[in-house]
């Protein structure tokens, strides 16, 4: 059977889009992948997706996305998609076969970077974040620590002030690789200060952060520094690697879609006709689950009117 549309990806832009397409009566297929529900399933509470006023367990909300995307008939497999090619339609190869769709909605955002430390992997969600905007709020009063360099480890500090009365910002070397007035705007914020040179060695604490263990990169001295809260900012990496040399990249990896020639023009589509992307493989600036749900919904529509245009007959 070939669908009319399969969906890569299962976070809330992958799920959006199959409630859309399988709503309006397209044979819909998603391949969950390796990690089904995406970055959600990471996260403790999430205070900050409308139509929740008591707040939602991460997992919770994706379990029922998914719920709710199986009730209009979307098929859901969990398999990783290793390869996508096209000739009268799309072939996806998975690790377990091989599917075929008319169009695909690639969906399978990205992965933030963190440091590989055990205590970390331990602690996530017990104060180690890597989204100080999805979790900042759960650190009011609280003294916290910004790991990285860049200009998001300085707009995740910043916006760490308007929550906690101290936020320390520890980057590896003493040179920041943050823009002039991102950095100036951080060093200007009396609340938030600068440890250089220091490498994050362990992350200290048995049910939540109590401290990180610091070493000198230059004189190999350990220190244990209290916080209460970790907020990684080393880095997002989109899972497209299997894309490269399918579909249009741009130079960090996320998806390029192309640039909407009308006000009716598809916004998601990418550089392979029938071929759309939403979500954070798009996006590396804001990274929020509610953009990447309305993402999914527009490339859902946008697939949805390709497929009228370009017919929806049944391949065998």
């Amino acid at each position: 059977m070939t669908y009319d549309v399969i969906i890569i990806g299962s976070g809330p832009a992958g799920y959006t889009a199959a409630l859309y397409t399988s709503r309006a009566f397209l044979k819909t297929l998603v391949l969950s992948g390796f990690e089904p529900g995406g970055q959600l399933t990471t996260t403790t509470e999430v205070d900050n997706y409308p139509g929740f006023p008591k707040g939602i367990m991460g997992p919770q909300l994706v379990t029922d996305m998914k719920a709710q995307v199986e009730r209009f008939g979307a098929e859901i497999k969990q398999e990783v998609v290793t390869e996508i090619n096209k000739e009268s339609v799309f072939t996806i190869t998975t690790q377990s076969g091989k599917y075929t769709a008319k169009t695909v909605i690639v969906a399978t955002g990205a992965s933030a970077m963190y440091l590989g430390l055990p205590s970390e992997e331990k602690l996530k969600g017990k104060g180690v974040s890597a989204c100080a905007t999805c979790d900042g709020f759960f650190f009011r009063g609280k003294v916290v620590t910004v790991i990285g360099g860049g200009d998001t480890a300085m707009e995740e500090a910043t916006f760490l002030t308007k929550f906690a009365p101290k936020v320390t910002v520890i980057h590896r070397r003493d040179e920041f690789r943050a823009s002039a007035i991102m950095l100036d705007r951080a060093k200007k914020d009396e609340r938030i200060t600068f440890l250089t040179n220091k490498i994050v060695e362990e992350i200290l604490g048995e049910t939540e952060v109590t401290g990180v263990r610091l070493k000198d990169a230059k004189t190999g001295e350990m220190i244990d520094y209290p916080t209460q809260g970790v907020f990684l900012a080393i880095g997002h990496k989109p899972n497209t690697d299997f894309l490269k040399g399918f579909i249009d990249l741009d130079p960090k990896g996320y998806v390029a879609v192309k640039r909407a020639e009308t006000p009716l023009s598809p916004q998601t589509e990418t550089s392979v006709p029938g071929v759309f992307a939403a979500g954070d493989c798009v996006d590396p600036r804001y990274r929020q689950a509610i953009v990447a749900a309305g993402q999914g919904c527009m490339a859902a529509m946008d697939a949805e009117k390709y497929l009228e245009t370009h017919g929806t007959e049944d391949h065998a």
